[in-house]
């Protein structure tokens, strides 16, 4: 039995539809643990076994780990969250006590780059999200972290700016290059580790897209595919600050997410090498033709 958390979320909903459809020729018993599983199809509820509430109480774990061989880890973003130790680390511990208790043989987490890079000690939400791995590997169970870059579907999170203004910001040098994925391909490569589970002990799994791209590199592809400019503005802290704050985002998310951002300028998702291996398919005109043009449309 396989368990996914996040079951709703970009990622996770990916995977779910995955291990579906391969469970067409196997038998692989499916349990999702969902806070709202009305937020889940029909069709999913009819297929899977659903767990209703956080995959961070240890008494929901409890249940949704009963019977389990495997388990695909994914915190939720908590903008609100006193600190990233929070949001990461404290809120798995449950899942790393679980994972001993019900004897759990394999998880897949997402995860980041960075690892022994000089910045990964001072970068926000990746240095949260490897302590998080760290946490998980002590268990010993066998566990493989989705070393990620930042995700092309990131973009969609601007999606009226750019077809009303032609414009997407951040505030990363819009000349810097760096690696960047799908999350369609980061679902898949979760859902061939899931079920094929030959492997053991810890490692990172790069996610590492098949090019590295600067903001205005992505500007150009998008201009190109949708047939209009789009330009790319690097926005200021203060700026990004301020506009994080009247969303209602706490102080912490938002200086870790600064933090990071800036350690990505300084290099932290460059450390890993391009292989066959680490090269993950879908090019971001791939993903601007298949994902955002459509979502513009829409």
């Amino acid at each position: 039995m396989i368990v996914i958390t996040a079951p709703t979320s970009n990622i996770g909903s990916q995977l779910l539809n995955l291990l579906l459809d391969e469970n067409s020729t196997r038998t692989e018993e499916l349990r999702v643990i969902a806070r709202d599983p009305a937020k889940l199809s029909a069709a999913v509820r009819a297929r899977v076994d659903v767990v209703t509430g956080s995959h961070g109480d240890a008494e929901v774990l409890d249940w949704a780990f009963a019977g389990a061989d495997a388990v695909f880890w994914l915190p939720p973003p908590n903008p609100q969250t006193p600190s990233l130790d929070v949001a990461f680390t404290d809120f798995t511990r449950p899942a790393a006590k679980a994972f001993t208790a019900h004897g759990i043989g394999h998880v897949v987490g997402v995860s980041a780059l960075g690892r022994g890079t000089p910045v990964a000690a001072h970068a926000g939400h990746v240095t949260a999200s490897l302590a998080m791995d760290d946490l998980i590997a002590s268990t010993g169970v066998a566990y493989r972290a989705l070393a990620n870059p930042s995700f092309m579907d990131n973009l969609l999170r601007q999606v009226v700016s750019i077809r009303d203004n032609g414009v997407f910001t951040d505030i990363v040098d819009a000349d810097h290059k760096a690696p960047s994925a799908a999350t369609r391909d980061i679902a898949a490569a979760a859902a061939g580790l899931l079920l094929d589970r030959a492997w053991t002990g810890f490692e990172e799994v790069p996610v590492l897209g098949p090019e590295d791209l600067s903001p205005n590199d992505q500007a150009r592809i998008m201009s190109d595919v949708l047939g209009r400019p789009v330009r790319y503005e690097r926005q200021s802290i203060d700026d990004f600050r301020t506009a994080m704050a009247g969303y209602g985002t706490g102080e912490a998310f938002v200086a870790g997410f600064i933090d990071m951002m800036r350690a990505k300028d300084a290099g932290l998702d460059n450390g890993v090498r391009r292989t066959p291996e680490t090269a993950s398919p879908t090019t971001f005109r791939e993903w601007c033709e298949e994902v955002l043009e459509p979502a513009l449309r829409g």
